[in-house]
C-alpha cells in the first residue's frame, strides 16, 4: 500500500480495503486478497497462535488495524489476521524444508520470501536508504529469512538470492531439511501445540461471521432515535450466505448487507465477494436456502421474495452451475519433480471423462518432460482453504467430477483447489522416524517392543526401534511406508500407558552435505515453563528468526528429539533457554546421545529463564531474562560468544547396608541420577553440591513448588519464598545442628578437621544462591584462585541460616575449608543434600566426588559494549554492484507468493 490519504483515492473493487491514488496505481504490486491465494506457487500453511491482542499491527487479509480486536498470528512468520479473517489468509508461510534429491551446494539458491507490512519501527529501505515503514497501513516489504526491508517498488533492484543476513552462520538452511510427504501438519513435526480450537472458528465469533440461528436482531436493532435515517439505509436487508452443503451442516455462513432493490446480478456479485471468490458470476447462481424446494433465484428483485422464518434472517445458497459446465479447466503446478520444469503453472481443459492418468501425461508434456514415465509420477489434490490440505489421488479418479463434488460442499473450497504433479518417490526418503515418549523408564528393549506392538496391533510392525533412551522411557521407531507411519502416529498419539498419554512426534531429517562450510546451525531448546510466559514468547521469536525445524519446545519430549534430528550434523551449537536445571537436563541428554552423534560436545549458550541462573551468571549471560532484551540481540551475542570448558563432576552415593533404601526426589526435568544394583546412586554435578542447612532449605522450597507449581512462576516470588523459609528455620528445630559431628571429610586423601557448622557447599562455579559468591573475594591465603576449568573444587562451610542470608546479601563470605579434585564424605545419619538444586534426604553412607570423564563445552558471552546492541533492526548491506536495475518490463516479485523453486 502506498499510504495515500487524500479524498481523490480509488478503493479496491473487491474486498481488501486497498486504497490508492490514481497516479500511484502503476506502483501497486500487492494483489487483492481475493486472488492472492491463487498466486501462491508453493503453498505452506501457517501455524496459528491462540487468539489474542496485537497492538500496532495490521491484518494481512483486510489490511485494517488490529487495535483491540481479537487476532491470530503465525508462530513461524510475520503474518497477522483478525480472527474473522483467518479463513481468508494466504497460505504463504515461509517454506522451511525444501530438500531435493540430487541437490548440491553449488546448485542451491535461496530466494527472498517477502512479507508485506508490520515492519519494525524506523525500518530503512536497503536500496534507497529511506524510511519504508509506517504505523498507519500495510507498507513496505520484509524478507522472512534475512530481515531485509525495502519499498515495494524497490524489489526489482534487489538480487534474488537471499544470504540469510546476520544469522547466516547459525541458521539451518531450508535446502538441507526434508520432512515426510504426509498429511501430518507442520505443528506436529515442530512440536507446536494447536491452541486454536475448532469451536472458535472465525465464522462463529464475529459480527460478519455469524454461527447458527443466533438471534442477533435484538442487539442489532437500531435505537428509536436512529429510525429517521435516510431511505437508502432503511431499505437494506441483512442476508445469510452459505457457500455449500458443508457450511449449512456446520451452521457456518457469511452475512451481507444488500439493498432491497438490488438485482439478482448485484446480489450474486456481492455474495461472491463475501467469500473472496474471483470466479465469473455467470458460472454461479443463488438459491433460497429456506424454500421448500431449492431452485435458482431468477426474480429481477429477489430480496423481497426470499423465504423468511420466524426470528431468522433470510438465507441463500451460493452454487456452481454443474449442468451448464460439463467441462472446465484445472490448474496443475509442478511439485517436487527432481528436475526444473519449463513453466510454473499449466491450465488443462478437462471433462467428466478425464482421469488422473490423462492429466499426468498432459502435464509432463507441458512441464518439458515428454520422455518421463507417467507411472513414476502422481497427482496430488491440494486445497488452500483454511490452511493447506493434501491428498494423493488414485489414477482412475476424475479431477473435474472431484471439483464439482467439492463445489457442492463449498464453492470457496472449489476455487481454492489445485493439483500438483510430483514424483511418487518421496524426496525425504523411505525412512520415517517417530519419536515416542512417556513410557516407563528402564525397561528392556523387548518390553518396549511388546508395549508398542499392543498399541499398533492392527498395523504393520515398525521396521526398526532405536536408539532407545532407557533412562527417559523414550525411543525412536522407524517405518519404511509413510502411510503406515501416519496411521501409527495418530494411533500412538491417542494411546495411554499407565494413565499417561504417549508423546509422539514425527521428526524431520537433515542432510549435512547441504550445510555450507562455516555454518554451525544453532539448535535451540526452550523451556516454556520457565520465566512465566517468557519462554512462550522466545520460542515463537526464534522460530521466526531462524528455521523452525531447529527450535524445540522442551515440553514436547525434552532435548532428545532435537539431538536426534541433529545427530549427523558435524558442527553445531546449542542455545538453552531455561534455568540451571534445564541446562543440566540438556547436558545429561548430550551425555546419553554423544556416542551416536557426529558432534560429541557442541558448545552451549544460555538464555537464563530460571530463578538462580548461577551458571548463566558465571558465563556472563546475565542474572535473568526479563523480556526486554530483543531476541535478535540474544542471537547476536551467541554468534560473538567464545568457547570455554566447564569441569563436570561425578557424585557417587554409597548407602550403608543397614539403611533403608530411599530414592532421591528429583523434578520432571530428568536431572536425577542412576542407581545400580548395590544401591549406589550416581549423579553428575555441574554447579555445586550442598549438605546440611542449605540443602534443607532447598528441599523445603522444592516440596512447596511441587504442591503448588502454578504459584512459582515469578522469579521475585520464588526468592521471597526462600526468605520466608529461612526465617522459619531460625526459630524451628534445626535438623543440621552440629553437622561437623555428623560427617567426616577427606580432600585428596587428607582428613580435614571441620569447624562448627550447619552446612557444607562444594563449588564448581563461583556463583551460588542467585549470584552470591560463597568463596569470597580474592585474598592472600593457602588456596589457589579458583575457576570452573581448573580441575579443582572449593569446599566452604556455613554456620547457620543467618550466615546463609549474609552470604546471599554479600555481607559475608562462607568459611573456606578446602580445595581439591577428589572429595570423600562419610555421612553418619540422615542428612539433607542437593546436587545442582535437586534436593532429597540422604541416608547414612559415603559420598565420593571425583572428576567426571564427561566434557562440556560452554559459550561465554563476550564483554562487548551494550551500546552496539541498541539497533534492533537487522542491518543489510548490499554492494553497489549488486543493485543492478533490471529491464523495465521485468515482473516484480509478488509479495503474496512464496519463494520460487
Amino acid at each position: 500500500m502506498t499510504g495515500c490519504h487524500s479524498s481523490e483515492v480509488f478503493p479496491c473493487g473487491a474486498v481488501c480495503n486497498f486504497v490508492v491514488h490514481d497516479k500511484c496505481m502503476r506502483t501497486v504490486v500487492s494483489p487483492c486478497s481475493s486472488i492472492a491465494p491463487t498466486l501462491v506457487k508453493t503453498p505452506s500453511a501457517h501455524c496459528w497462535s491462540e487468539p489474542g491482542h496485537h497492538r500496532r499491527k495490521h491484518c494481512n487479509v483486510c489490511r485494517k488495524k488490529l487495535e483491540d480486536a481479537w487476532a491470530i498470528r503465525c508462530e513461524v512468520c510475520e503474518y497477522y489476521a483478525h480472527v474473522e479473517c483467518g479463513d481468508f489468509s494466504v497460505p504463504n508461510c515461509k517454506n522451511s524444508a525444501t530438500y531435493q534429491p540430487g541437490t548440491t551446494l553449488d546448485t542451491v539458491m535461496q530466494e527472498h520470501h517477502w512479507r508485506e507490512g508490520n515492519l519494525p519501527p524506523n525500518s530503512k529501505c536497503a536500496v534507497d536508504k529511506k524510511t519504508c515503514w509506517t504505523g498507519e497501513c500495510l507498507a513496505g516489504l520484509r524478507c522472512e529469512w534475512c530481515g531485509m526491508t525495502v519499498h515495494a517498488t524497490c524489489t526489482d533492484k534487489v538480487p534474488p538470492a537471499c544470504n540469510f543476513g546476520m544469522f547466516e552462520h547459525i541458521l539451518l538452511p531450508p535446502a538441507s531439511v526434508s520432512i515426510p510427504r504426509t498429511e501430518v501438519p507442520m505443528e506436529a513435526i515442530i512440536g507446536l501445540q494447536m491452541r486454536r480450537k475448532d469451536a472458535l472458528s472465525p465464522r462463529s465469533i464475529s459480527e460478519e461471521f455469524s454461527c447458527g440461528d443466533c438471534k442477533r436482531e435484538t442487539s442489532e436493532a437500531p435505537p428509536a432515535k436512529e429510525k429517521s435515517k435516510d431511505k437508502e439505509e432503511r431499505d437494506e436487508e441483512v442476508v445469510k450466505v452459505f457457500d455449500g452443503n458443508s457450511s449449512l451442516r456446520r451452521r457456518m455462513f457469511r452475512t451481507i448487507s444488500i439493498s432491497r432493490t438490488a438485482t439478482t446480478a448485484e446480489f450474486l456479485t456481492i455474495a461472491l465477494r463475501a467469500f473472496h471468490i474471483p470466479r465469473e458470476s455467470r458460472d454461479c447462481y443463488l438459491s433460497d436456502a429456506y424454500s421448500a424446494e431449492e431452485v435458482e433465484i431468477q426474480d429481477p428483485l429477489p430480496i423481497a421474495k426470499l423465504t423468511r422464518r420466524d426470528g431468522k434472517r433470510p438465507a441463500v445458497f451460493l452454487r456452481f452451475r454443474e449442468k451448464d459446465n460439463p467441462s472446465g479447466k484445472i490448474r496443475v503446478y509442478p511439485g517436487k519433480l527432481g528436475v526444473t520444469a519449463t513453466t510454473d503453472l499449466t491450465v488443462l481443459s478437462v471433462t467428466s471423462e478425464t482421469i488422473v492418468d490423462d492429466v499426468i501425461k498432459q502435464s509432463l508434456e507441458r512441464f518439458g518432460l515428454p520422455e518421463a514415465r507417467p507411472d513414476e509420477y502422481s497427482l496430488m489434490e491440494v486445497i488452500l482453504d483454511k490452511g493447506v490440505s493434501e491428498r494423493h489421488m488414485d489414477p482412475t479418479e476424475q479431477p473435474w467430477e472431484l471439483l464439482k463434488a467439492v463445489g457442492r460442499d463449498s464453492i470457496r473450497q472449489m476455487e481454492m483447489t489445485r493439483f500438483y504433479l510430483q514424483q511418487k518417490k518421496d524426496p525425504h526418503g523411505s525412512s520415517v522416524a517417530l519419536f515416542v515418549g512417556n513410557l516407563p523408564p528402564n525397561l528392556s528393549q523387548r518390553q518396549y517392543e511388546i508395549i508398542l506392538t499392543d498399541f499398533l496391533a492392527p498395523l504393520s510392525k515398525f521396521e526398526s526401534i532405536g536408539p532407545i533412551y532407557y533412562e527417559y522411557g523414550s525411543m525412536v521407531i522407524t517405518y519404511t511406508d509413510s502411510e503406515v507411519a501416519v496411521r501409527a502416529f495418530y494411533t500412538l498419539r491417542e494411546s495411554c500407558h499407565e494413565d499417561k498419554t504417549l508423546l509422539v512426534m514425527m521428526l524431520p531429517n537433515i542432510q549435512p552435505k547441504l550445510v555450507p562450510e562455516g555454518v554451525q546451525p544453532l539448535l535451540v531448546f526452550v523451556n516454556v515453563k520457565s520465566g512465566g510466559c517468557q519462554g512462550l514468547e522466545l520460542v515463537s521469536s526464534f522460530r521466526k528468526l531462524l528455521n523452525p525445524y531447529q527450535v524445540f519446545d522442551l515440553e514436547n519430549g525434552g532435548p532428545l528429539p532435537g539431538l536426534y534430528v541433529f545427530r549427523h550434523v558435524p558442527r553445531y551449537k546449542i542455545l538453552v533457554c531455561g534455568g540451571d536445571g534445564t541446562i543440566g537436563w540438556v547436558l545429561q541428554c548430550l551425555d546419553n546421545v554423544g556416542q551416536d552423534s557426529e558432534c560429541e560436545s557442541p558448545a552451549c549458550a544460555i538464555v537464563p529463564l530460571g530463578t538462580g541462573n548461577d551458571l548463566a551468571r558465571v558465563l556472563r549471560w546475565g542474572p535473568g531474562y526479563t523480556g526486554g532484551e530483543d531476541p535478535i540481540n540474544l542471537l547476536k551475542d551467541v554468534i560473538d560468544a567464545e568457547e570455554i570448558r566447564l569441569d563436570r563432576w561425578t557424585v557417587v552415593f554409597h548407602i550403608d547396608e543397614k539403611s533403608d533404601d530411599k530414592q532421591p526426589v528429583t523434578n520432571a526435568s530428568g536431572a536425577g541420577g542412576t542407581t545400580s544394583e548395590d544401591n549406589t546412586q550416581i549423579f553428575v554435578m555441574n554447579n555445586y553440591f550442598g549438605i546440611g542447612i542449605e540443602a534443607e532449605l532447598c528441599l523445603d522450597f522444592h516440596n512447596a513448588r511441587e504442591e503448588n507449581p502454578n504459584k512459582f512462576n515469578s522469579r521475585l516470588h520464588n526468592k521471597g519464598v526462600y526468605v520466608k523459609m529461612g526465617l522459619r528455620k531460625m526459630v524451628s528445630r534445626k535438623l543440621c545442628k552440629d553437622l561437623h559431628r555428623l560427617i567426616r571429610l577427606e580432600v585428596d586423601g587428607k582428613l580435614v578437621e571441620l569447624p562448627p557448622l550447619e552446612g557444607i557447599i562444594i563449588l564448581n562455579i563461583l556463583s551460588w544462591g542467585s549470584g552470591a559468591n560463597p568463596w569470597g573475594p580474592e585474598k592472600e591465603d593457602q588456596f589457589n584462585k579458583p575457576n570452573h576449568w581448573d580441575g579443582a573444587l572449593e569446599v566452604v562451610g556455613v554456620s547457620g541460616v543467618v550466615h546463609l542470608g549474609q552470604i546471599q546479601s554479600g555481607l559475608r563470605s562462607a568459611m573456606r575449608i578446602a580445595q581439591g579434585g577428589h572429595i570423600r564424605i562419610k555421612l553418619n545419619s540422615e542428612i539433607p543434600v542437593q546436587v545442582d538444586g535437586e534436593p532429597w534426604i540422604q541416608n547414612s553412607g559415603e559420598v565420593v566426588v571425583l572428576k567426571s570423564a564427561l566434557k562440556a563445552t560452554m559459550l561465554k558471552k563476550t564483554s562487548k559494549s551494550r551500546l552496539q546492541r541498541r539497533n534492533t533492526e537487522p542491518s543489510v548491506v548490499i554492494n553497489a554492484s549488486q543493485l543492478q536495475v533490471h529491464v523495465k518490463d521485468q515482473i516484480r516479485p509478488d509479495p503474496a507468493s512464496t519463494t520460487q523453486f
